[in-house]
């Protein structure tokens, strides 16, 4: 069994993850499960002893059943949240490394996969200049997408001060 970078008790946790941005014809791509009512970013967690670029080409395929390539490192991005779902009401501190991936040219793959919870989860194509309408995380990725950007981003947020309790 592979060991997930992850240290989670009852009420605190921290994640090591790896996730991609995969953009064609102006849509980036997403994941949804049918518990959760937002879009969040493909990808998952680094295991113990694999780099962050084999574990996000590892995700992306397990999630979109395709093949894609590392263009580069885009953000280092550190997330402090209150967990949902399985994990609900757990205090996140989550550091994830955002790969920008080379566009394929298609976007017509079909893919189911599931979560860690068993959950069914699947794949879809959100137009950039929309997802200020939609409920997504990160919620950096608009703001990131419609700007110019060289290197590596490091980006901080904290979704904690949005909870109530």
């Amino acid at each position: 069994m592979e060991h997930n970078c992850a240290i989670i008790d009852d009420k605190k946790a921290f994640r090591y993850r790896a996730a991609a941005i995969i953009i064609e014809d102006g849509c980036v791509l997403f994941a949804r499960n049918e518990v959760d009512d937002y879009y969040y970013s493909v990808g998952g967690a680094v295991h113990m002893g694999e780099t962050s670029e084999d574990a996000v080409k590892r995700e992306v395929f397990e999630e979109t059943g395709v093949q894609y390539e590392v263009d580069h490192l885009a953000v280092i991005h550190e997330n402090f949240f209150i967990g949902s779902s399985d994990l609900n009401g757990v205090d996140f501190h989550e550091v994830t490394f955002y790969y920008m991936m080379k566009p394929m040219g298609k976007r017509d793959f079909k893919s189911q996969s599931t979560t860690m919870a068993g959950v069914k989860e699947a794949m879809h194509w959100v137009p950039i200049d929309e997802l200020d309408k939609c409920k997504s995380y990160p919620t950096f990725m608009k703001g990131f997408l419609m700007s110019e950007h060289n290197g590596v981003e490091h980006i901080i947020t904290d979704e904690r001060v949005n909870e109530t309790g």
